[in-house]
């Protein structure tokens, strides 16, 4: 798995806000790949009224909502933002873009996020008849990307995220509804929750994921549960996400990645390499001493997964 960048990202001006052109800016030169813009695709997840929206605010800039701001460059780096996530679910690749999308809904911005990148690439390929597994571990639930799947059962949503946290939802008796109830994973985790833990979470829910077969596994790739991020009170080290990326490599074929939140510029490099490293099976570049959680999170989490697998347990063999 490699980068795919352009500076075209960085047209996408936030000023002082978290997510702000620093985020890639802090990786110093990378290569950059030649990109296709990505608007035909926006109709396969938003509608075209707020295609135009969009377009609108992003020619006047200030705030679309009350966390995104956009500027004059902010549509054309969206566009070619969700261009890079499309290539990147054709070549197992990450997409190193901004604006992230998670949280985008289809006819509304949220969260920093304009349109949804791996909800359109991964729309993409339901179209043509795969089975798509989006593993989501930013600390945030994609609330766009999993009222998007909620209905159905050729999209296995897999998240962790911090809860209670932006955007709240996420519950862990929320696993879908009509023909793709049991096809939603939340995993909501207390705040203070530390490495064991969050790899606990991870191995509790990977046999459901394999269960599921997909053709094509989809990451929305969020570092913001790092413990020294700003938005969250997650306390994972950069190991955690080496192991993840080991986790996807071993598990699963025909997995690409899109970049989603996080927020501390000095820790951002070294959480991404960590997981490029730990998914192209090379050795971990960085290392922190591993956190542990208090024994009140634990209880607050052994709770919650368990809810988590009793609501989905009549759904799957493998639990």
């Amino acid at each position: 798995m490699k980068l795919i960048y352009n500076p075209v990202f960085l047209e996408h001006d936030t000023g002082m806000h978290p997510e702000n052109k620093k985020r890639l800016t802090s990786l110093g030169d990378l290569p950059v790949t030649e990109l296709e813009s990505g608007e035909k695709y926006l109709t396969l997840v938003h509608t075209p009224q707020y295609i135009q929206e969009v377009k609108k605010a992003c020619m006047i800039g200030g705030n679309i909502d009350a966390e995104t701001v956009v500027s004059p460059g902010s549509y054309k780096a969206a566009i070619y933002a969700v261009g890079a996530t499309i290539m990147a679910s054709k070549t197992g690749d990450f997409a190193l873009t901004r604006p992230p999308g998670h949280h985008a809904h289809i006819d509304r911005s949220s969260g920093f996020c304009l349109f949804n990148n791996i909800a359109i690439a991964v729309q993409y390929h339901v179209n043509q008849g795969k089975r798509v597994l989006i593993f989501d571990f930013d600390g945030h639930l994609g609330c766009g990307s999993v009222k998007f799947f909620y209905n159905s059962n050729q999209v296995l949503y897999w998240s962790l995220h911090q809860f209670p946290a932006f955007p709240g939802g996420g519950d862990a008796n929320e696993i879908g509804a009509g023909k793709g109830e049991g096809y939603t994973i939340n995993v909501p985790l207390p705040p203070g929750s530390g490495d064991e833990i969050f790899m606990d979470a991870v191995e509790t829910f990977l046999p459901i994921a394999k269960e599921f077969d997909p053709d094509i596994v989809a990451v929305s790739a969020g570092f913001d549960s790092h413990q020294y991020d700003l938005l969250l009170d997650l306390r994972l080290t950069i190991n955690s996400f080496y192991k993840i990326g080991k986790m996807l490599s071993e598990n699963f074929c025909n997995v690409f990645a899109t970049l989603e939140g996080g927020y501390n510029i000095e820790m951002f490099p070294k959480c991404l390499y960590n997981f490029l490293d730990g998914i192209n099976n090379d050795k971990m570049q960085f290392k922190e001493r591993e956190t542990d959680s208090m024994i009140q999170t634990h209880y607050e989490y052994e709770g919650r997964k368990a809810m988590a697998l009793q609501a989905l347990s009549k759904h799957w063999k493998s639990i």
